[in-house]
């Protein structure tokens, strides 16, 4: 093995001081932290600032026609996520998860920067749309990429015992990405007014995420690999993308665990983590700056609660904190639901609530996700099948949500919800624990 110049973490550590291994370890989650917190910045923008600039790329009939019109092409963009999953994937598991890392920051903060300076309707007519779609395919190709590297990435470099817990960093970082998007809107509307958010002033969130994109290039850049890749590095530079379905092939009842774990809480997550304050704004009349700071609010206490999660599943194992998501959405989906009206006081206490139970799934998921496939194939595995699975639930989550509203039929939307949370529910009763596998 190679050793890195960096002091090592996990089970290929050599005994070196302590201050120095914290160092490491901080510097590592850090680095790979920063530049996921920046990629869910980009991402997330979009959904949160939909209601602001959507008159701006759509002319219909009313507010609510080209909301849905820009939401559909947010949903269209998660249709690259699976083409992502493959190619960065592929390029994780034959040239390291930080190059496939790098490579989805730069093609992110292009898409945000895209979208920041792509001129309206009013200038170029339906050419704006189009603009706005090539971005969002860019953005979507790029975060099937960075779900691919990034799981397998921290997965690999935790300490065994605390393989759950170092993995809530992940989601910590994401929550911190959703959080700036959303403390930018609030900030904007306090200071700004919401005419000028939808005047102009919703370009400001893209232009700022793609300048904080070379941030976190410049902190990936120096982040190094993984022990678990760098001992497999010999087969790796002869896997092609045949290999790489033949080995995904080879892994078919883990592949098909992730389809069955991830339909639910993908919906779940991005409803009340993503999109349900720009519902709340633009459908049950919340105003707009209390819907933002209610979501920076709940979204800050999300972020406090993952690491429960995890020092539960490092303890008692993976399942039972999966059983305790599962089983608490199908008692919750139809109360929360209804529970949302005018007030931006209850949009975060019902969203506190909802992301409490939601982290029990999120936060442990790239470690459990990981455990299940072996290294040749790990980022692949895990990138492919999630990636399908957001493609095909999560993007169309908010759509789904706005379109029953306008016809009077929130409730299908629930039962949608838990219907989807039963499958991953079975699913989690049908995997096999894997607290303490070796990732090698």
């Amino acid at each position: 093995m190679t050793a890195p110049s960096y002091p090592p973490v996990g089970e290929h550590a050599q005994p070196v001081p302590r201050e120095a291994v914290l160092q490491g370890r901080f510097r590592t989650l850090f680095g790979a932290g920063v530049g996921n917190t920046l990629e869910w910045y980009d991402w997330s923008v979009y959904a949160i600032f939909a209601p602001f600039f959507a008159k701006q790329f759509f002319v219909g009939g009313n507010a609510t026609s080209s909301l849905l019109s820009t939401l559909a092409i947010f949903a269209v963009g998660f249709f690259m996520r699976p083409v992502g999953g493959f190619v960065f994937g592929w390029l994780a598991d034959r040239y390291g998860r930080r190059s496939a890392m790098t490579t989805s920051m730069l093609l992110m903060a292009g898409g945000s920067v895209l979208i920041g300076i792509t001129p309206t309707y009013a200038t170029v007519g339906f050419a704006a749309g189009v603009i706005l779609l090539v971005a969002r395919l860019m953005q979507g190709l790029a975060h099937g990429g960075e779900i691919a590297a990034s799981y397998t990435y921290v997965a690999e470099i935790a300490p065994t015992a605390r393989r759950g817990l170092w993995s809530t960093s992940l989601y910590i970082s994401v929550t911190a990405g959703i959080v700036l998007a959303s403390l930018i809107g609030a900030a904007s509307s306090s200071l700004l007014g919401e005419q000028a958010l939808r005047d102009w002033a919703w370009r400001l969130p893209f232009l700022v995420g793609g300048l904080l994109g070379l941030v976190g290039l410049y902190l990936r850049r120096s982040l190094k690999e993984t022990s678990a890749f760098e001992d497999s590095t010999d087969g790796a530079s002869r896997r092609t993308g045949g290999d790489l379905l033949r080995g995904l092939v080879r892994n078919k009842v883990s592949v098909i665990r992730i389809l069955g774990l991830s339909c639910g809480v993908t919906v779940v997550y991005y409803t009340w983590a993503v999109g349900i304050s720009g519902f709340a704004i633009s459908a049950k009349g919340v105003g707009a700056t209390g819907g933002l700071w209610a979501s920076v609010l709940a979204n800050l206490f999300f972020m406090c609660t993952l690491p429960l999660w995890g020092k539960l599943s490092d303890r008692y194992g993976r399942k039972p904190v999966f059983i305790a998501y599962g089983v608490a959405f199908l008692v919750l989906s139809f109360p929360l639901s209804e529970a949302i009206n005018g007030s931006a006081v209850r949009l975060g206490i019902v969203m506190a609530v909802a992301l409490f139970f939601l982290g029990a799934f999120v936060g442990i998921m790239p470690a459990y996700f990981a455990e299940l496939f072996p290294t040749e194939v790990r980022a692949s595995g895990v990138g492919v099948p999630y990636s399908f699975i957001v493609a095909l639930f999560g993007g169309t989550g908010p759509y789904v949500l706005t379109w029953l509203h306008a016809h009077h039929e929130e409730w299908v939307f629930a039962l949608y919800m838990v219907v989807l949370v039963a499958i991953g529910l079975i699913t989690t009763l049908l995997t096999p624990e894997t607290k303490g596998r070796s990732l090698t």
